[in-house]
């Protein structure tokens, strides 16, 4: 293929890359974004393939390409179907890692492949091994904390741990530069990946569980940055595009992410989320008996009345697949003339947009999601509003005490509804790992069950009546 041709198949897939970020934007064109998007990949692989005449090369090394689709393609529609909307953040970890990591292989397999690195090459293998190695080990931690296979999800800080941090950055600066200097010197690639491995795992052990949605997408803002560096290496200029749309998307939605959880993104680029979490009140001075429990024919008794409601999902709601029980209720409310919202707070669950997500997948009426900035006004005017395993983002805590882990944190106001119904299995803390008064508040009623037999029971409960 000539370049003219090579370069318009890069545009075209460019172009296809821009709709698909664009149909995901919305529920409704979700899945054909998706598609979009994954056609664009298809063009941009075969147009290389194409370009590096892989196709005419013989059947070696097609072959060995062949094998790599096939177990890629195994793998990623195996986890596809297994992976539940819960374990969502933990596979998207893994997928900024497996970005960041490859490449900074194929950048440096590029750098020790080439007679004559040109500058360009070198500064931008350089770029593509640090970023990458810290995204890629930052994205094993941010797994695993999640997932709590080996450390926990608390926040882990020890004495010394910025300046360490620090002087990481200066030696990875440093052996850089010695590189850019001497590209002969490629023995020091592996050393700079190393030192931006550590780098990336002192960075993320500092986040705790509630901050970790912030750390997702700044690692993804990263996994793009490292692509970005790897195409100016090879020289691809669909690379270089792509790279940079997840680069500057995901830098973008870590700026939202920090604005919703009150959070500096100087401190999220440096490790330093959640360190302070003095000034907590144990779970026995704020409830100390004045938790109300109710039953589901009690709470049911409430809906009857009710002209407005509003439900809250949290990350409850995801654990007991609750979503199409949950549409279900709304949908009985609505027939008894009963006004019905959802009130989505942008950090509900453990991923942006993971309420959305589960609410789209049981059709729920995308209208009805109505963002915390929308919905908060409205709760002094609202009869009951039910709140299903969510914890701190709706923990009036955020405004009272400045001493909090989440203090400032912009949260749901359901404080303000004449009735709260809060439906959790117990009293446990929320990721932030403190009590929440809101539970123990005179207008709230606590509903202790899972979540999908509590709104099930419930559904009953008014169909009874």
């Amino acid at each position: 293929m000539n370049s003219a041709l090579i370069n318009f198949s890069y545009l075209v897939a460019s172009i296809l890359f821009i709709l698909g970020i664009k149909g995901l934007t919305n529920p409704r064109t979700a899945a054909r974004g998706n598609l979009i998007g994954a056609s664009g990949m298809l063009l941009a692989v075969i147009t290389t393939l194409a370009d590096r005449q892989v196709f005419g090369a013989g059947l070696e090394g097609l072959t060995v390409i062949l094998v790599g689709v096939l177990i890629g393609a195994s793998l990623g529609t195996t986890l596809a179907l297994k992976i539940q909307m819960t374990a969502m953040p933990q596979m998207v970890a893994l997928l900024n890692g497996f970005g960041g990591g490859a490449s900074t292989l194929v950048a440096g397999a590029a750098l020790f492949d080439a007679s004559q690195p040109t500058a360009q090459m070198t500064i931008a293998a350089v770029m593509s091994g640090m970023i990458g190695g810290v995204t890629f080990f930052g994205s094993l931690i941010a797994f695993d904390k999640l997932q709590e296979l080996i450390l926990p999800g608390r926040p882990i800080h020890f004495p010394g741990q910025q300046i360490i941090n620090l002087l990481l950055a200066v030696a990875a600066v440093g052996v850089g530069a010695m590189i850019v200097m001497d590209p002969t010197a490629t023995h020091l690639y592996w050393v700079l990946v190393i030192i931006a491995s550590v780098s990336g795992v002192l960075l993320t052990i500092p986040i705790g569980g509630a901050d970790m949605p912030v750390a997702i997408a700044l690692l993804n803002s990263y996994s793009g940055l490292a692509a970005a560096s790897t195409g100016f290496v090879l020289e691809n200029n669909v690379l270089i595009i792509t790279g940079s749309l997840v680069g500057a998307s995901g830098l973008i939605l870590t700026r939202i992410m920090c604005k919703a959880m009150n959070r500096s993104l100087g401190n999220v680029l440096t490790g330093a989320i959640n360190p302070n979490v003095a000034g907590e009140f144990s779970a026995d001075e704020v409830y100390a008996g004045r938790v109300k429990s109710a039953g589901a024919e009690e709470v049911a008794m409430l809906f009857d009345a009710a002209r407005r409601v509003v439900i809250v999902p949290g990350y409850g709601l995801a654990v007991s697949q609750a979503q199409h029980a949950v549409r279900d209720l709304a949908t009985l409310l609505e027939s008894k003339n009963t006004e019905v919202d959802f009130a989505i707070h942008p950090v509900a669950g453990r991923m942006p947009g993971h309420m959305n997500v589960l609410l789209a997948e049981a059709d729920v009426n995308y209208d009805k999601l109505r963002e915390m900035d929308d919905i908060n006004p409205t709760f002094p005017q609202t009869d009951v509003a039910l709140v299903i395993g969510a914890n701190d983002v709706v923990n009036p805590v955020a405004q009272t005490d400045p001493s909090s882990p989440i203090a400032g944190m912009p949260i749901l106001e359901v404080n303000n509804a004449r009735t709260v119904v809060v439906i959790k299995r117990s009293l446990s803390p929320g990721f932030a790992g403190i009590p929440n008064p809101l539970f123990a508040a005179d207008n709230t009623l606590m509903l202790f069950s899972d979540g999908k037999k509590a709104i099930l029971d419930l559904i009953a409960a008014i169909k009874d009546m």
